[in-house]
């Protein structure tokens, strides 16, 4: 099995890293295959609604967003880390989000999403719920821990002092391991729920 890890801090080992290695030591030991991509230093351009991904199967610009599209699509579970930036996360990583959902068709029914935020004090539950929602539109299971997936620490490496964070890190890593097993092997016995036709509905009609 595999992990899809996203770092959307532009530091690359800064607190946000410090939540996901934490979760990554635990995957590690569970014998779960894990790969981290580390996007928030990356230049990502937002959405740019041209609908070119409808018919080229892919986004239009081809960055970091196209490479991931396809890790994303063999990995069984997904993991996206971020900073908190006025009750926020990170734009970068919100620009790769939209379009990596958005561009890709793949079945994302049953991998399963964790979001996870760091912080110095405030703002990590608007940004923990902004993360959960690209995973709930697309039919994935959201992994919960023993707390909201939050660390803080200001500085690089403070995090670390934050024995309860840490702890719902590899909490939250263990529950997902579990969820994923368990997923497999429900897949194994009892198949992918049935899905019906897709209603997409307007406001006007």
């Amino acid at each position: 099995m595999k992990v899809l890890m996203v770092n959307g801090s532009p530091h690359a080992k800064g607190n946000t890293y410090i939540a996901l290695h934490e979760m990554e030591k635990i995957f590690t030991e569970a014998g779960i295959e894990v790969e981290l991509m580390h996007i928030g230093n990356k230049d990502i351009r937002g959405c740019v609604a041209c609908g070119s991904c409808a018919w080229e199967g892919k986004c239009v610009f081809d960055d970091a967003v196209n490479e991931a599209a396809a890790k994303f699509k063999e990995c069984d579970g997904l993991v996206v880390g971020s900073p908190v930036y006025y009750g926020s996360a990170n734009a970068t990583l919100i620009a790769f989000l939209d379009r990596l959902f958005y561009s890709t068709n793949f079945d994302k029914t049953m991998k399963v999403g964790a979001g996870v935020v760091a912080a110095r004090r405030g703002g990590l539950s608007s940004t923990f719920d902004e993360l959960n929602k690209y995973f709930t539109i697309s039919g994935m299971p959201v992994a919960s821990g023993q707390y909201w997936n939050s660390i803080h620490g200001r500085q690089q490496g403070e995090a670390l002092q934050d024995a309860e964070g840490l702890q719902s890190m590899r909490t939250l890593a263990r529950n997902m391991v579990f969820l994923m097993k368990s997923i497999e092997l429900g897949k194994e016995k009892y198949g992918l729920p049935e899905k019906e036709e897709r209603q997409s509905t307007h406001f006007i009609r």
